[in-house]
Parts: structure tokens; sequence; C-alpha cells
């Protein structure tokens, strides 16, 4: 029994990683490219990394077209969430958005009643306000003067919130490989429109592909990674560990951008992480459903 939660944390190591190549990646091409096309072009290489896979593994027979409406809305709400990370991403420090970020459990607290028709018990009150309180303090508003940024890393926590929600119903009877096809495939397409919308469009260089690559390979790594880790142990070990990626991403933006580290990030994020612990011990589904769905 032991040896589940150290494995679940192994894996936890490598969504860790994952996750945090992603955003440096798209540091690195931010002058290059734009949002919607780094969303475009790792989608594209997404879906051909899903396709050899299924088809190394046989399981491109599992594919289904019966729910694609289903589908259309999830990755509707996912795009959306994705654009507001990768813009995020661009112009706030990279651990505000990762602080940001980690309020998508205490949104499905407020949105599962509304889709799931579950019930706000009292302790999941106090839980979501502790969470808004953490945002408050790590977001600092200014209402004269609202930062983007800091909108879109906390408006994206609410679209993943909202996917999360929609991607447990559809795993009821769905193969991975399927939701995972229609993920890229419907991501490339909506990448692609919203890039040409945008204005001219740039092309992958020598120097931007391999960031990019290393964008599809580490979104489609850190899902593996965090849907193996909830798999093996239960949400009160994998959250706890996920956690970790705000002081390891603190340091590189302090590191690597010069992006101060200020005490009201820990502050805020502690309030954050208290009240997603005090969802985790109402009950193993609320959380269970939050980790999946991220950038």
């Amino acid at each position: 029994m032991t040896q589940r939660p150290l494995a679940a944390a192994a894996w936890m190591t490598g969504a860790i990683a994952a996750f945090t190549a992603m955003a440096v990646a798209t540091r690195q091409i931010k002058g290059v490219h734009d949002t919607f096309e780094i969303l475009a072009f790792r989608s594209m290489i997404g879906w051909v990394i899903v396709m050899a896979i299924g088809l190394a593994l046989g399981q491109l027979a599992r594919i289904r077209t019966d729910r694609l409406g289903s589908h259309v809305l999830r990755n509707l709400f996912h795009f959306s969430g994705q654009s507001l990370w990768f813009y995020a991403v661009t112009v706030i420090p990279l651990a505000q958005v990762f602080a940001l970020e980690f309020t998508s459990p205490i949104w499905v607290i407020l949105l599962a009643p509304m889709f799931l028709g579950e019930r706000l018990s009292r302790r999941k009150v106090v839980a979501a306000f502790l969470g808004l309180v953490g945002v408050w303090i790590v977001a600092r508003p200014d209402f004269g003067a609202l930062d983007p940024g800091v909108m879109a890393a906390a408006g994206a926590a609410v679209f993943f919130a909202a996917t999360n929600l929609m991607t447990k119903a559809l795993t009821r009877g769905e193969a991975i490989i399927s939701i995972l096809f229609w993920l890229t495939l419907m991501q490339a397409v909506l990448g692609c429109i919203a890039m040409g919308l945008s204005g001219p469009v740039t092309l992958p260089t020598l120097s931007t592909l391999p960031w990019l690559v290393l964008i599809a390979v580490a979104g489609i790594t850190a899902h593996l990674c965090l849907t193996t880790a909830l798999s093996l142990a239960p949400a009160s070990v994998v959250v706890p560990v996920d956690f970790a990626r705000l002081p390891i991403i603190a340091f590189i933006g302090w590191i690597f951008y010069n992006e101060a580290i200020e005490p009201t990030l820990f502050l805020g994020a502690g309030l954050i992480f208290l009240g997603i612990w005090i969802t985790l011990g109402s009950g193993a589904s609320g959380p269970q459903r939050v980790a999946v769905t991220k950038p």
C-alpha cells in the first residue's frame, strides 16, 4: 500500500516537470509567436503524437464519433482556458499564473451545483471563501487599472474548472485515446481559425520549432502523469505534491526572468491550498475530478 503513494509522487514529479517546461518554452517564443499560433501549432503536433501512439498501441479503433457535441462543447471551454493561460504566461510572473491556476478546484466547488446538481455543503462554502480570499491576495486587484494578465490567469482557472466537469462526464464510457484525439484535433482547428483571424501568421522557424514540440510533448506528458498519479493515490496525496509547482516556478522566474518573489504570493497561495485541503476532507469526488484538465 505504501508503494502506491510513492509511485503517485513519482508520476507527479513528471507532471510538475512537464507543466514547468511548458511555461518556460512559451516564454522563450513569446516574441515570435502569439497565443493563437502557439495553441494551433502545439495542437497540430499533439494530434500527430496522439495518432502515432494510438497506432502503435492499436487503439485507434476506440475513437468514437457518437458524442461529438459533448467534445465540441468541452473543447470550446478548454480552448478558451488555454488561450487565457498561454497569454498570462507571457505577460505576468510565472508564479502568479500558477497560483491563480490552482484556484480551479475552488471554481469546481462553485460550478458543480450548476453542472452536476451537487449540494453546496458548509465545508465547501468555507473552502471556496478561503480560496477566493487567496486569489484576492495573489492578484492584488487595482480596480482603477485591472491587470489583463491577472484577469486572464484567473479566467483560465474558471474555464479549466468547467472543462473538468465536462471531462468527468465524457470519461464515462469514452476511451482516453478518443478524448485525446478529439481534444488535439478540435484544439488545432480552433487554433487555426483564431490564428487566421488574429492577423498575419508567423510560421515555425528552426529556432522556435523545438520549443513548440516541447510544448506539445509536455502537454500530453503532463496529462498522462497527472491522470496516472490520480489512479494510484487519492487526491489528498496528489494535490499537495502538485502544489510544489509554485515554489519551483517562482524560483525559475526569479533566476531566469528576474521576477520578484513576494511574500503575499505564498500567503495567498497558502489560503488557496487550505481551501483545497478542506475540500479534500469533505470527500474524494470533488478533488479527484479537479486535477485532470490543465493547459
